[in-house]
């Protein structure tokens, strides 16, 4: 059995999916099943348990010699939810648990880290640990996901294997339930689609134009793969940047969605809202030697290639994957 927590959600049900594929149908999924928006995510997908996530816990001490991985993928993941109490039950006090679960009973262990925990990137994106608790994260969110990166790096209890993957700007498909949080590529898709246009944030910063903010855009089939990559590899326990390793501008994003959709183009800028604005990253990009230095050799998907496939495959026929 191969555990999938967040299993409904985005990046969750895409692991599901890449599983699936490679042969592996006695997966866990592991979510709050009570938000019926994400069904459409696990429909037609091989699993043998769904378990809610409240009752994960007492389902793994019954189960867990039949457990071999954990994907702990479930997480707040609203950067615009300002109250820490929310993050520090589901991303710090439960993320902990599974942790000390997956010590406790033997079992290597894949969590979900973010690059919110970069901050404004003043000092940079490498993921040596060495950086962790100097980082400044711009909200409680990024807060959240540092302080449990440092947390594990202080236990000296730990799986026989961990990795924490720093998410970049994931985008693909199965996204659709996001709402705000949705990738800047699904917002331009269906804003295109009602009105002709993308109307895209407007540089607050002297040294940057407008539109010309760059981010590090990876395709969630490419987080599969290194999700894929870690479930055999085992060893090398640590934190893990998980990006294209390549900034690019929302201006670049929004033309290859126009392309892709076969629409002309036509970008509009509009002011940061203000409760984001003091917070807004204005460049990211992924340093990604530490993954490469212990065997990732795949090539990650170029920002155009991922728009035509999700746009073409998903976001047009409105399939999930």
């Amino acid at each position: 059995m191969i555990v999938i927590t967040g299993a409904a959600g985005f990046i969750g049900s895409c692991l599901v999916q890449k599983l699936n594929q490679e042969g592996y149908h006695d997966l866990v999924v592991v979510d709050d099943f009570s938000r019926t928006e994400k069904e459409r995510n696990l429909h037609g997908k091989k699993i043998s348990v769904k378990v809610d996530r409240k009752d994960f816990f007492s389902w793994l001490e019954q189960e867990h010699r039949f457990v071999q991985f954990i994907f702990h993928i479930g997480a707040r993941t609203d950067t615009t939810e300002f109250r820490k109490e929310v993050f520090d039950e589901l991303n710090l006090d439960y993320t902990k648990q599974v942790w000390k679960a997956c010590v406790e009973y033997g079992l290597p262990l894949v969590y979900a880290s973010s690059a919110a925990t970069y901050g404004g990137g003043e000092l940079g994106y490498s993921d040596t640990h060495e950086l962790v608790d100097r980082l400044k994260p711009l909200n409680p969110y990024g807060d959240s996901k540092n302080d449990f990166d440092k947390w594990a790096l202080r236990q000296e209890r730990q799986p026989y294997f961990w990795a924490g993957l720093k998410f970049f700007n994931v985008y693909g498909p199965n996204e659709y339930h996001k709402g705000r949080m949705a990738s800047v590529i699904f917002h331009a898709f269906q804003q295109i689609r009602r009105t002709g246009e993308m109307k895209l944030f407007r540089s607050h910063r002297p040294d940057f134009k407008d539109g010309e903010q760059l981010r590090d855009f990876v395709y969630v089939k490419d987080v599969a793969e290194v999700c894929y990559f870690l479930l055999h590899h085992r060893k090398n326990s640590g934190l893990y940047n998980l990006g294209s390793g390549q900034a690019r501008t929302f201006l670049d994003l929004v033309k290859s969605t126009f392309r892709a959709m076969g629409e002309p183009e036509k970008i509009g800028f509009v002011d940061t809202p203000e409760d984001i604005r003091d917070k807004y990253q204005y460049f990211t990009e992924a340093d990604m030697s530490k993954l490469k230095s212990i065997g990732y050799t795949r090539p990650f998907t170029s920002l155009e290639d991922g728009v035509e496939d999700y746009v073409t495959h998903y976001l047009v026929p409105d399939k999930v994957w």
